[in-house]
């Protein structure tokens, strides 16, 4: 956007604020006036970040929680995964796959590669099972308890790829009191949402939850090629997960998860030329609405899997077992040059096409088994423990495909395929200790050994005309074991304000990229290691109306593990840099200003940089503006300096839910609002390929009644309508994508 729009929105922004603060203000102070002395008060938040249920003000971690309302608010637009990103602390998620394939950022840690089989340093654990597939890791949030973020490395516990933090989601558990809940929306651009859950006692010592989602959208972006009507961005998705709940006592209990998801719709819109050369930001004229690509494009997803969750209360401890398995088969096609024709076969456009770039990735096989035992004490002495053991296995197999656009039928002409078996195993214990009574000591040791047998190959060449033909096969087989450890300690100031610090090493083991349709060596990367300090206070306010949690950090990342995207050969390289270097801090708040009125904020400030005088890189290939020096190889650019790509220096939130009760039940009026600083999409810095700050929000005005069981409410997403760049391609032309369009729509929820 340009500054005058951006200055434009800002104002906008600033009066829909004020509207939406005064409104209620003055059906207040009709309805009746409000009592000076405040009743409201926050409800304790039980978190498991350490793995046992724990006061999150006590936690000695730096984490944000979000809560069931606060997240059907940010989902009423049938948003994916991403819609996480900027609205906790330290969080940016993105995605060259749209809904399929979520890249998380931690504090600036992520890892921007779209390989199927990519590594990130950010674990997402769902019903305490790791999703280690990035495609896993996009698995639908709804009928959820809570959502816990976990910043800084947490290997000792939670053992696959957690250097930069953990993000764990926990679905609601079965009970014995029959409940359950309907939840249907409808919006902009046929945007479809239902959630919903039915739950209770099944007789005989169980007792279960059946929960589904199904979301839809139409398509509303026109491909200018075939003449008017809408072709693009549309989609079909729908997930169920079944739960038993087999407890016949206090002392054991069984919970199984069966689990799936489906997915048919579009792969993410590439759009050629749509950024500004020599300076970045749409070009003037952008219209969201509209594409025009020749290419096929599509997108299809079916996963499963389940799990057994079991555990045994025993004198002075407990036993857990954590049994997990998931698959998935996938295919997504695009059109990666965003436009039609090339230069050498006019006419092409928009603006310059130097080829046509048509490609498919698939997976067809995948499997990933996982197996945890684990003992925790359970008395009341001041030394409590946790040990256990932990294996982990997955096969995959990845097919790439190109074709030829510019032919009748858009003909297959190039295939490679990699298959990969990875199998990991660790120990892990954690002690803590009551020092005092104000001051509690914990530490924990994990030893993780992880081994991976990888093969590629390729069978035909897209550049074949060049005289490039088959490969391979070709090998790798990269292991490694570590060590994972941590210390905190804790101190109670008082009944209600704690402080912690914490030092904490994390472990990644060796990754492999072995993209052969346009390269013809396999890539490993080796081992990252880091080491992480943070200091926090935590604590309540105003009579526990008011919550407020602060952290400071730094980390040293030695031998980071890096993906060189694109560039001008448009191969996919990983690289490891000497060492990475970050720091910051955060904020969460939240409190009661009134009885009605609930505000929350979020704050962060991420500073990172790479420190590696000899680490260089291929920039793009697509008439881009670099501003990185030479490197030592003709074509290379060196990296020493640069921030880390989607890392942005600043991440903040604000949340505000003001109620009015009536006679029959409350009007409500709820706002949320997500900021993110600019960001650079790749390793090199240039003028076009990055994103400027972005703002959006969104607004929801409703109302409860009988006893909050149904409620009937407008709301809209990205209320101001703001368009800008969140990602690009770099190989071909100054390709771009663009965030999701404005939504608004009607939801009804009714529960019992």
């Amino acid at each position: 956007m340009s500054r005058q729009n951006h200055r434009v929105s800002v104002r906008l922004l600033s009066i829909a604020i004020a509207a939406i603060l005064a409104s209620p203000v003055v059906l207040a102070q009709e309805a009746e006036d409000e009592s000076d002395s405040s009743n409201a008060t926050l409800e304790t938040i039980t978190v498991t970040a350490q793995r046992k249920e724990e006061d999150v003000q006590k936690v000695p971690i730096s984490m944000t929680i979000l809560d069931a309302e606060k997240l059907d608010v940010i989902g009423s637009g049938g948003d994916d995964i991403r819609v996480l990103s900027g609205r906790l602390p330290s969080l940016q998620i993105e995605s060259s796959f749209g809904r399929l394939f979520p890249r998380f950022y931690i504090r600036g840690l992520g890892n921007t590669d779209f390989d199927l089989n990519a590594s990130q340093p950010v674990s997402l654990i769902y019903d305490d099972i790791v999703q280690e597939n990035p495609i896993l890791k996009g698995f639908p949030m709804f009928d959820l308890d809570r959502i816990e973020m976990i910043r800084g490395p947490q290997g000792t516990l939670f053992g696959r790829n957690t250097p930069a933090g953990v993000l764990k989601f926990d679905s609601v558990r079965p009970n014995e009191v029959a409940d359950g809940y309907g939840q249907l929306s409808y919006g902009t651009h046929g945007n479809t949402n239902f959630e919903g859950a039915v739950g209770g006692a099944l007789g005989g010592d169980w007792s279960g939850r059946l929960s589904a989602l199904y979301q839809r959208r139409d398509d509303w972006v026109d491909n200018t090629l075939n003449g008017e009507g809408d072709d693009l961005e549309g989609y079909r998705e729908h997930a169920v997960r079944g739960q038993l709940l087999y407890a016949p006592s206090d002392d054991f209990e069984a919970l199984f998860n069966l689990h799936l998801r489906s997915l048919d719709g579009t792969a993410r819109l590439f759009r050629a030329n749509i950024i500004q050369a020599g300076e970045g930001g749409l070009v003037p004229g952008f219209d969201r609405e509209t594409i025009s690509i020749d290419g096929a494009n599509s997108q299809e997803l079916d996963t499963w899997g389940g799990n057994a969750r079991l555990r045994w209360d025993l004198d002075g401890f407990s036993v857990y077992s954590i049994t997990g398995y998931e698959t998935v088969d996938t295919l997504s096609r695009g059109d990666i040059d965003g436009g039609f024709g090339a230069v050498f076969a006019p006419p092409f456009g928009p603006g310059f096409i130097p080829f046509t770039a048509e490609s498919a990735d698939g997976m067809p096989d995948h499997s990933q088994f996982s197996q945890e035992l684990r003992l925790e004490s359970n008395t009341d002495a001041d030394l409590q423990w946790q040990a256990g053991v932990y294996w982990f296995n997955e096969d995959i197999s990845i097919d790439s495909f190109n074709y030829d656009t510019l032919s009748p039928g858009r003909p297959q002409n190039g295939y490679a395929r990699q298959e990969q078996d990875n199998t990991a195993y660790a120990v892990f214990g954690s002690l803590e200790y009551a020092a005092t009574d104000t001051l509690t000591l914990r530490g924990g040791l994990r030893y993780t050994h992880d081994e991976k047998d990888f093969v590629a190959f390729r069978t035909q060449s897209p550049l074949s005309f060049l005289g490039v033909g088959p490969i391979g096969p070709l090998y790798a087989n990269p292991s490694d074991g570590d060590v994972s450890w941590d210390l905190s300690a804790a101190w109670a100031l008082s009944d209600d304000w704690n402080v912690y610090s914490r030092v904490a090493r994390g472990f990644r083991a060796p990754s492999i990229q072995g993209r052969l349709l346009f390269g013809d060596v396999v890539s490993v990367a080796e081992s990252e290691t880091v080491l992480s300090f943070e200091a926090g206070v935590k604590g309540n306010f105003w009579d526990n109306r008011g919550r407020f949690g602060a952290s400071v950090f730094s980390y040293e990342v030695s031998d980071q593990q890096l993906t060189a995207v694109g560039g001008g050969a448009n191969f996919n390289t990983l690289i490891n840099a000497d060492q990475t270097v970050g720091s910051g801090f955060e904020l969460d708040a939240e409190a009661y200003l009134t009885d009605r009125l609930l505000v929350t904020a979020g704050f962060s400030y991420n500073d990172t940089e790479i420190q590696d005088a000899a680490l260089a890189v291929q920039p793009c290939g697509g008439g881009c503006t670099v501003f990185d020096p030479a490197g030592p190889i003709a074509g290379t650019v060196l990296l020493n300096g640069n921030r880390l790509p989607n890392a942005p220096l600043k991440i903040a939130n604000v949340t505000a839910r003001y109620g009015i009760p009536m006679a029959e039940g409350e009007l409500f009026f709820y706002t949320d609002w997500a900021y993110r600083d600019e960001v650079s999409f790749f390793l090199y810095d240039s003028a076009e390929f990055n994103g400027a700050a972005l703002l959006e929000g969104g607004l929801r005005v409703g109302y409860n009644w009988n006893n909050d069981n149904y409620q009937l409410a407008l709301f809209g997403r990205n209320i101001t309508d703001e368009q800008e760049l969140v990602g690009g391609i770099d190989f071909n032309n100054l390709t771009g994508f663009v965030n999701e369009p404005r939504i608004y729509g009607v939801e009804f929820t009714a529960r019992y």
